[in-house]
């Protein structure tokens, strides 16, 4: 919460001043999300059928690959390839929730993303410093993912169920916080590009005049 914070004020300093220098992270790493689950042999049955789904690989981690994408219902994929330790923690909403919550921070950020370079009104600097923001976003809200598989299927974490469910909360909210800041991120990042649109507009009038 503290580094989404600090993320905000500083996008708030950088956008008045057309963004800053920075470097941005290959953006290949945003299109997977690696979660650490057990029994890697039953999901991997479960899930080799699924030609936009999971794929599984070695050492005990999986690759989710392409959740933005797909027909099928997420969370419920998501649910059905994991032993949980306990079925009440699959009818809990907020579990899906924050897949869903994970899926759209993906899925927003890559289309913003897009459209920013494809506006043509950005300097690379600006598209880099945006993208170095999404990298972080993305980051952080995979940890949450990651900390979710950890509390619904490991029975190693000594935690009662009511336990795992206040876990699950905390979560949930952080999760959510991270999406909408995203979204905020967005508005200002918007509201940028059209003034950008505009002064490149007027110019262009200018110029027509001489």
């Amino acid at each position: 919460m503290k580094r989404i914070r600090k993320v905000g004020i500083l996008g708030a300093l950088l956008f008045g001043l057309g963004f800053g220098n920075v470097c941005f992270g290959q953006s290949s790493e945003a299109t997977q999300l690696l979660l650490n689950v057990e029994k890697l042999s039953q999901l991997k049955n479960i899930l080799t059928d699924m030609k936009k789904g999971y794929t599984i690989v070695s050492n005990g981690y999986k690759s989710v690959k392409n959740i933005a994408e797909g027909n099928f219902s997420l969370h419920e994929v998501f649910l059905d390839g994991l032993m949980l330790v306990s079925p009440e923690l699959k009818k809990y909403a907020r579990v899906a929730d924050i897949i869903t919550y994970q899926k759209n921070i993906v899925s927003e950020y890559k289309r913003a993303l897009k459209a920013f370079r494809s506006a043509d009104v950005f300097s690379p600097d600006e598209i880099e410093y945006v993208g170095l923001v999404y990298e972080n976003l993305f980051d952080q809200s995979l940890q949450n993912l990651e900390d979710l598989t950890m509390v619904i299927t490991s029975s190693k974490l000594r935690m009662s169920d009511d336990e795992r469910l206040r876990a699950i909360d905390r979560i949930f909210l952080d999760t959510q916080d991270k999406l909408m800041f995203l979204r905020n991120f967005n508005s200002q990042a918007n509201m940028l590009l059209l003034q950008k649109k505009k002064q490149k507009k007027e110019i262009s009038q200018l110029k027509g005049l001489y």
